[in-house]
């Protein structure tokens, strides 16, 4: 049965990603011809594409009861589609972005995240979201980073290229601000300073936050907890995942932030605000956990 509705979700969604990836290419490539306000109109029109793909996705969720979503609003709770926001989440699987996709569908602009550079030759999807504006990053490791000290630079380049694009029209900015998933093994080898989450990565988000901070409405803060156990995709789609928890707090972006001169300034103020947001989220996690772990004995 679960392998049976994880085949027909596959191939629903393929479908769906078939159908609107056409005339998303066909607007994508008419926009890199189309001077600048052309190309603004064009792009609201690709939005509306995500929206519908990410639509006909939820409706698949619903029709075959994949997994029962518990949302909880703290804070602004009328949110707008013409403002732009910044997206903050912890990571623990793919199963992440069709889960905030799913919350946050409709009440703010299409999600836009920092994406690995070889995702680009995923079929359909890479050059779709090359198109969209998606950043592409390297994320190097220290070590390569050593080895050769451009590929930073070019990381740096190509974020803030794509911020500035972010400017013309109306944007939600997700970043994963542990910049991977979040594993056991690798919370061992970084000595985390949180227990359920990695230490959290400030150089994108400080160059979002640069780029945009006059146009920033507000903050999303979102916890994901599965607490059945964390899913792969094929377990989401194959309806192995009972339930999601997933909290979302509206926030103000800082005063001092919106106020700082660059990144650089952004990123020394924005450290301890972050902080103090993911041991927040840290302490969330902890008591899921332990509401689990009581219901268990």
């Amino acid at each position: 049965m679960h392998i049976a509705r994880g085949v027909v979700s596959l191939l629903i969604i393929g479908l769906n990603t078939l159908v609107c990836c056409v005339p998303l290419y066909l607007l994508g490539l008419l926009r890199l011809l189309l001077p600048g306000r052309a190309r603004q109109h064009v792009g609201s029109w690709m939005d509306r594409i995500i929206d519908l793909w990410v639509g006909i996705n939820r409706l698949l969720f619903r029709a075959l009861g994949l997994t029962r979503m518990e949302i909880e609003w703290q804070g602004e709770t009328v949110l707008q589609r013409d403002r732009w926001y910044l997206v903050i989440s912890n990571h623990q699987s793919w199963a992440d972005i069709l889960v905030l996709q799913n919350c946050l569908w409709g009440r703010i602009p299409p999600l836009k995240f920092f994406t690995k550079r070889q995702l680009v030759w995923i079929p359909l999807l890479g050059p779709a979201m090359w198109l969209l504006g998606f950043p592409y990053v390297r994320r190097a490791s220290p070590e390569e980073a050593a080895r050769n000290p451009q590929i930073r630079e070019l990381d740096r380049r190509t974020t803030l290229e794509a911020c500035q694009s972010f400017r013309t029209h109306p944007t939600s900015v997700l970043s994963f601000l542990e910049g991977t998933r979040f594993t056991a093994e690798k919370h061992a080898a970084q000595e985390a300073g949180f227990e359920h989450l990695l230490n959290p990565k400030l150089g994108g988000v400080s160059y979002v936050i640069a780029s945009l901070q006059d146009r920033l409405h507000r903050v999303l803060d979102v916890t994901v907890v599965y607490p059945d156990g964390v899913p792969t995709f094929w377990a989401l789609v194959q309806g192995r995942c009972p339930r999601v928890q997933v909290l979302v707090q509206c926030l103000e972006l800082p005063g001092e932030l919106r106020e700082a001169a660059d990144s650089d300034a952004v990123r020394a103020r924005l450290r301890p605000w972050i902080d103090a947001l993911w041991h927040d989220k840290d302490r969330r996690l902890a008591r899921a956990t332990g509401r689990e772990a009581a219901t268990a004995s």
